[in-house]
């Protein structure tokens, strides 16, 4: 598998968080999971579709996919984040052979040359992790069906802001686990504080954070802890993601941006 080796050293474990998010994953967080899958494309289930879940992390969204109906194939770089996707596999679909779970590289062109095409190829939160976004998404959309879809989300680029949270990333992850906690207080403070502080106001302590599960399914802890760590990282505006698959002869059926904040804009294109 090929990846940037010269982030090798500093690479975030994802695998790891993701580890440690299934022991809160239940059938709510599941059920939401899905729904965002449903709301995106714009289906009721994704029955007779092929799905590929590229970076597949804790395995959620590929069960959720698989819940669809959806013939699966999952891959990730990460060999905990398969195999935390594999043990998802073990506790819902067991004996199924239609989903299919591999390590592997978005950068790796003949890897994702054996793979075929798919009527749905799904990356979210993942593409700007490989040390190689632009590759990545060049390498990506030659997976696509005729007549398929590509959802993906990359993270927005808030200009110095986002170059501020690159050399936070890089500390963290340079930094012994023992002394993390010290850019993850900080940043908690500086992504939570003003939330949690209107919750108090407004007589709903942690209403806020306990909700966050309607978002997608996640946990607000493990995500707080995946965006502090995840490096690589790079950042994209919308229009030039936009411009850059509508180039390759893609529509864009659907998007979400988040303007000016922190966070992933989503696109959803479609291949004539």
């Amino acid at each position: 598998m090929r990846e940037d080796k010269a982030c090798n050293s500093e690479r975030f474990s994802f695998g790891e968080n993701w580890k440690r998010f299934l022991g809160v994953l239940n059938d709510k967080r599941i059920a939401e999971a899905e729904i965002s899958i449903k709301e995106m494309l714009g289906v009721n289930d994704l029955r007779q579709k092929s799905f590929l879940d590229i970076g597949s992390g804790s395995g959620l969204f590929s069960l959720a996919a698989k819940r669809l109906g959806a013939s699966v194939h999952s891959f990730d770089y990460d060999a905990e984040s398969v195999a935390c996707t594999n043990e998802l596999k073990r506790r819902y679909f067991p004996d199924d052979t239609d989903w299919r779970i591999e390590q592997g590289s978005a950068l790796d062109t003949d890897y994702l040359k054996s793979l075929g095409k798919f009527d749905i190829v799904y990356s979210w939160g993942v593409l700007h992790h490989t040390g190689a976004m632009w590759k990545a998404l060049e390498n990506v959309q030659s997976l696509v069906a005729s007549g398929g879809k590509l959802f993906i989300s990359i993270y927005n680029d808030q200009g110095l802001a986002s170059k501020i949270w690159w050399m936070v990333k890089r500390t963290y992850n340079l930094l012994p686990n023992g002394l993390r906690f010290f850019i993850l207080l900080p940043a908690f403070i500086c992504l939570w504080g003003c939330t949690m502080a209107k919750d108090m106001l407004c007589a709903k302590p942690f209403a806020t954070r306990k909700n966050y599960k309607s978002i997608r399914g996640m946990s607000a802890w493990h995500d707080l802890v995946d965006w502090i760590g995840g490096y690589p990282f790079e950042v994209a505006k919308p229009e030039e993601v936009i411009y850059f698959y509508q180039k390759k002869g893609f529509v864009l059926v659907k998007s979400k941006v988040v303007g000016k904040r922190l966070g992933c804009n989503e696109f959803l294109f479609e291949k004539p």
